[in-house]
């Protein structure tokens, strides 16, 4: 009977969570990957402007949502951090439809588009605590499924893009984007319950307890691994438009059809491990997962048509759902009384991957876009060893 009680809760919980999922990854999806596209073109930023917007934007984002993460587990805020994080969407993205100083810009990537990516992380930690609450045997079948959600989001977001930017510019795309997170934060307003603070779960805790499960050293060494990990996700993302249109006689239309084809693919692979995680240890599904993302990368950087490309996004979808769908989980287990810092760990491992892929995407405008792949293969191969060089045995302090 108790369980039975749970469902219905749980069910109003997830499925507008799912819808929170499914608009900010539409909204990033239409934005992201034309971004180095959207300041070379509109903005007429030169590759050290671009490069530095690249290194900056997710800086503030890692930067926010850290101290935002660390609020969030001392405070029952978490549904007004969602809302307050739509907001800000909608409106950095709404200016970015009209502005076009690249300094204006600038500073509404460090301010309000920065605690738009709060949404992510907290979202994430709040699907924890409704999994922990109502179906704790569930819970990492549970986030690979909001996961899955937002992969779906990138199935059509990049065709969208592509679409819309061929018919109305990138006014439409960043207003479209604008649109996606207002609809985020009306969910939340709507339909979201609040959560209670979890960092005071135990007894004689305080809601201000910073005492962590898991020694920091070795939750840094591996937010770093999957930071390496998670820096060709932007650094090839950036370079296929350049890469298609410049290397292998494409065009923008190509890069979103592959871009979508990966998204696709990774909603099956997302769910399947998910369910083997049950079964299989999630460390050797994520050996596997980086395995095929170095071969990914090393065959896209010798191929020499884009039809190879496309044929290569199984690999790609296996590497990304692996590391992106597995490795909250794989955080959260680390911290299970602090699933808003776990989750910003791991989240925040990907700004930083595209902070590092900054310079990196400026090494492949001088030198051909061919490089950004080879370097995507030696970073694949650097967080992989990282990774399972760092003993991940959790460290308990209760006792």
């Amino acid at each position: 009977m108790q369980t039975s009680r749970r469902q219905p809760h749980l069910a109003r919980a997830l499925v507008p969570l799912g819808l929170v999922f499914l608009s900010v990854g539409i909204s990033t999806a239409l934005v992201y990957p034309f971004l180095s596209l959207f300041l070379s073109t509109e903005v007429q930023a030169g590759p050290l402007k671009v490069t530095a917007f690249l290194v900056a934007s997710p800086l503030a984002g890692v930067v926010v949502t850290t101290l935002i993460g660390r609020l969030s587990d001392r405070l029952p805020i978490r549904r007004l951090l969602l809302i307050i994080g739509g907001i800000s969407g909608m409106i950095g993205c709404g200016l970015a439809a009209f502005i076009r100083d690249y300094w204006i810009l600038l500073g509404l990537t460090v301010t309000s588009v920065a605690i738009a990516n709060c949404l992510f992380p907290q979202s994430f930690a709040y699907a924890r605590q409704v999994l922990e609450r109502d179906a704790p045997d569930k819970m990492a079948l549970g986030i690979s499924g909001l996961r899955t959600v937002f992969s779906l989001a990138w199935v059509a977001g990049p065709a969208l893009a592509a679409f819309i930017l061929a018919s109305g510019g990138f006014t439409w795309v960043y207003g479209t984007a604008a649109a996606m997170y207002a609809v985020a934060a009306i969910i939340g307003l709507r339909w979201l319950g609040e959560v209670p603070a979890p960092a005071a779960a135990e007894p004689g805790d305080t809601p201000a307890s910073d005492t962590l499960e898991t020694p920091r050293w070795v939750l840094l060494l591996t937010a770093g691994a999957f930071a390496l990990l998670q820096t060709p996700l932007t650094l090839a993302v950036q370079a296929l438009p350049l890469f298609i249109d410049t290397e292998l006689d494409g065009n923008v239309k190509q890069a979103g059809l592959v871009l979508g084809l990966c998204a696709a693919l990774e909603i099956p692979f997302m769910l399947a491990l998910g369910a083997l995680s049950v079964r299989v240890s999630v460390r050797v599904l994520l050996f596997i997962g980086s395995v095929c993302g170095i071969v990914y990368y090393a065959l896209a950087a010798v191929t020499p048509t884009v039809g190879l490309l496309f044929g290569g996004q199984v690999l790609n979808a296996v590497f990304i759902s692996a590391v992106s769908g597995l490795g909250i989980s794989y955080m959260q287990e680390m911290l299970p009384r602090h699933p808003g810092q776990a989750t910003t760990l791991f989240t925040n491992s990907f700004p930083l991957g595209a902070m590092l892929s900054g310079p990196l995407f400026g090494l492949a405008q001088h030198f051909g876009y061919r490089l950004a792949y080879w370097l995507c293969t030696a970073l694949c191969v650097a967080g992989m060893v990282l990774l399972f060089a760092i003993r991940t045995e959790r460290v308990s302090r209760a006792s």
